[in-house]
């Protein structure tokens, strides 16, 4: 309850801000003769900036025990509020008694400058410690974006010269040393890890069901959306690149090349060594142009309960990404409910061993779809069939399946693919050359990287 109240001291604390100064500048007014008749009005004023000073203290310390702020920023706002209640408070007393221009004009004038150091720390509490100082910062950033170019993406560390630059522009005003909404600080790695009052805010390895994935792709108008409506936004391309360094296992020491690059990540990473960050999205072909009903939030919650991901692609945007790792069943009843998003799916993750060729009987419905991804499931050459007229698919992974030259001979109608994954399948050396001639504007990923070991990679340890 108490920090219920707490959360009125934003309206409260612009009473005395300005009755307070009003009385004070008054004050230094009535000094002279022609300004002599404000008088009369100098106790009224005092005694209600006082007691506003005094409401504004009480609530500012209830919203500070509501756990959503800390440091050292918060004490110094804390004791110069207080000390603006108090020397308040003095003034009205002395100026009852006290009739020397130079005590009174000497309080007041300290009142003011109190009063503006207590606001600018109050300031720097809900907008950063930075907020007035940061456009004077020569970065080499451009004006709103969240990373400064990068020269070199490949040689930079993914964390350090990407991520925290993101964060720090997006995310450190709510969630950084000073501030932290639902306990949650961004900061810093150990922070990070650990997460707020919900819970792990980032699963390793696990983009899809991460938190923080999960509240950036919410719609704008939910409350639990971040960043918050009023605040910039992060754009696709900065969301695909955190969904990019969580999948691969949120690291804090890698460098860009050091995490496998798929092509999905390429624009990404090129408009980063550009510095295109600010007005970089997803490709527009992606997503399909024309809008869709948004789907009822009780579907949602069914696909939820059977262990599916799914989430928007993008903000402001009804169409759906799902996952389908942790679907804990194939049946009729997922079947009918992927039929019941068909016009809402384009990016589909069906990574799940009960998935098979009469699962894609359902998927050939799906028009808006332009990932998919089939990895190690029981697809085989009969199933693709069932993918011949998906027009708008751009990208297909087929990654630990059993098919052959046979079944991508079934795609060469597909004139928008543009990826295809074919590792671990049963397709050989030699039909990977007729592939290219069937499909030779689709670019053709085989697996099987090697890394080259290089000598700065080992450490020789002689005895002494």
């Amino acid at each position: 309850m108490l920090e219920f109240f707490g959360r009125f001291h934003p309206v409260f604390v612009h009473l005395p801000i300005g009755i307070l100064l009003l009385a004070c500048i008054c004050i230094i007014l009535s000094f002279k003769t022609k300004f002599a008749g404000l008088k009369p009005a100098l106790p009224v004023m005092l005694l209600l900036g006082m007691l506003s000073a005094v409401v504004s203290c009480l609530t500012g310390y209830f919203l500070a025990n509501g756990g959503d702020y800390d440091g050292k920023l918060v004490s110094n706002h804390q004791w110069m509020g207080i000390s603006v209640a108090v020397l308040s408070l003095i003034l009205l007393i002395i100026y009852q008694k006290v009739k020397s221009n130079v005590v009174l004009g000497s309080i007041s004038c300290i009142l003011i400058i109190l009063i503006s150091i207590t606001g600018h720390l109050g300031g720097s509490l809900t907008h950063g410690a930075d907020y007035l100082t940061a456009p004077l910062k020569g970065d080499g950033a451009k004006a709103g974006a969240a990373i400064p170019p990068i020269a070199n993406v490949q040689e930079a560390l993914v964390y350090q010269h990407a991520i925290q630059p993101l964060f720090k522009s997006r995310c450190y005003s709510c969630h950084g040393s000073e501030k932290q909404k639902g306990k949650l600080r961004l900061d810093e790695e150990a922070f990070i890890l650990k997460g707020g009052e919900d819970g792990n805010t980032i699963i390793k390895g696990k983009a899809d069901e991460s938190e923080l994935i999960k509240r950036l792709l919410l719609p704008l108008t939910d409350e639990d959306h971040m960043a918050p409506k009023e605040k910039p936004q992060l754009t696709p391309n900065e969301i695909t690149l955190l969904k990019w360094w969580i999948d691969n296992g949120a690291d804090f020491k890698k460098k860009f090349k050091e995490l496998p690059q798929p092509e999905m990540i390429k624009p990404v990473l090129a408009a980063l060594q550009k510095g295109e960050t600010e007005n970089g999205e997803v490709k527009a072909s992606e997503i399909p142009v024309e809008e869709v009903d948004a789907v009822d939030n009780k579907v949602l919650q069914q696909f939820t309960n059977l262990g599916i991901s799914v989430f928007p692609v993008a903000q402001n945007t009804n169409y759906l990404s799902a996952n389908f790792i942790n679907a804990t069943s194939m049946g009729k009843e997922v079947q009918d409910l992927i039929k019941s998003i068909k016009k809402q799916l384009t990016w589909l993750k069906l990574e799940n061993g009960k998935v098979t060729d009469q699962t894609l009987e359902v998927i050939k419905d799906c028009k808006n779809l332009t990932r998919l991804s089939l990895n190690y499931t029981a697809v085989t050459d009969a199933g693709l069939a069932q993918l011949k007229d998906l027009d708008q698919l751009q990208s297909l992974s087929l990654v630990g399946t059993k098919v052959t030259l046979s079944g991508i001979n079934q795609l060469k109608k597909l004139k928008n693919l543009k990826f295809l994954y074919v590792y671990q399948t049963n397709i050989n050396r030699a039909d990977l050359l007729k592939i290219k001639q069937l499909l030779p504007k689709v670019s053709l990923d085989t697996g099987n990287y090697k890394v080259p070991v290089l000598a700065q990679d080992t450490a020789v340890i002689k005895a002494p």
